[in-house]
């Protein structure tokens, strides 16, 4: 059955390309919306890293929890910065384009570089033939086992949660987003991204090191950026990474079904919906990447169906995490273990 595009009910079996209509009418943003969106994000995130610092006389313990909690903020501040990538959080372009670049300097993530990896995520999610490219490394099955020993040992310490949540993370904002990885040879534009976000960051860093020494820029920046860091991680993995999610090879593959079905609905607590400003609605924002994150719940209000579409609890993501490799036969993720087994 096809969706009645005008009613309030859609029927999910074959509809993800006619949800695409239904959801455009959530897409137009609300330019006062978005400063309030702004000012409740950055002010705290300042209040919170001065706070910090000003307790370090005190002492650490009182120090590194409110740096934690700017973590949060700095959290919501890339999802800010995601949505001007799609030219979602602005009806003006140069003015997402503009946000977008100043966040970029606090997330330590180059703008442009990021817009278009992540262009190209949106454009080629689930593909088993376009792999690689803004998304986490995924094997199957059979990948794996036709891999040497230090293969199979490479992506299973790749896979490792303290790599994929905690160096992981920490090497790739800090280092890795240094250089345009990835878009190295193709042009100026990754360059000058790149390199005015790392100019941008050196300044801004080094005014702060002024200002506070560097001993107490370390111990307050440091925790806000590796818990931000960690988080965001955290939250790409899930979204993609879930038991039912869907991957097909390029013939069977289309970009619409693969929005809705291999994008998860995470489900989280009200007070973490919001510090992750509702990327959790993951499946919703893959199908229509221009509505802004704080009309997302508005969708799920409005159409009440796409609620346990990929459906994950807090406590059921963390059992994602085992999940390593996609079982082609059976259409799903798999564990280590699970994929041992089936070899008989």
């Amino acid at each position: 059955m096809q969706p009645e595009v005008a009613g309030s009910h859609v029927p999910l079996a074959n509809a993800a390309f006619a949800w695409t209509r239904v959801l455009s009418r959530y897409r137009q943003p609300s330019n006062g919306r978005s400063i309030f969106e702004i000012a409740v994000t950055v002010v705290p995130l300042a209040a919170l890293w001065a706070l910090a610092w000003a307790t370090l006389e005190v002492g650490y313990w009182l120090t590194l929890p409110l740096a934690l909690a700017a973590g949060a903020f700095m959290v919501r501040l890339f999802a800010i910065q995601h949505d001007c990538g799609h030219g979602a959080f602005f009806s003006k372009r140069s003015a997402n384009d503009w946000i977008g670049r100043i966040a970029s300097v606090a997330t330590l993530t180059p703008y442009g570089v990021w817009r278009r990896m992540h262009a190209t995520h949106h454009a080629s999610t689930g593909n088993l033939d376009k792999r690689g490219f803004g998304d986490v490394d995924t094997l199957t099955v059979e990948e794996y086992r036709a891999r040497s020993m230090w293969g199979r040992l490479r992506y299973r310490l790749y896979r490792h949660p303290l790599i994929m949540f905690g160096l992981g993370p920490a090497y790739l904002f800090i280092v890795q987003h240094r250089l345009p990885i990835g878009l190295m040879r193709e042009g100026w534009r990754p360059w000058i991204s790149t390199m005015t976000n790392n100019v941008a960051i050196v300044l801004v860093a080094g005014l702060l090191i002024w200002l506070v020494g560097i001993k107490a820029f370390l111990l307050v920046h440091l925790p806000v950026l590796l818990v931000a860091a960690s988080v965001g991680v955290w939250l790409f993995f899930v979204q993609h990474q879930f038991e039912h999610t869907k991957w097909d090879n390029d013939p069977d593959w289309n970009l619409h079904e693969a929005a809705l079905h291999g994008s998860s609905h995470y489900d989280l607590p009200a007070f973490l919906r919001w510090f992750t400003a509702n990327i959790g609605i993951h499946h919703v924002h893959h199908l229509s990447s221009r509505i802004p994150y704080y009309r997302l719940p508005h969708v799920l209000h409005d159409h009440p169906e796409l609620r346990d579409v990929g459906r994950l609890t807090l406590l059921q993501s963390f059992r994602c995490v085992r999940l390593v490799l996609w079982d082609e036969t059976q259409r799903r993720l798999v564990s280590f273990r699970e994929a041992r087994a089936s070899a008989g």
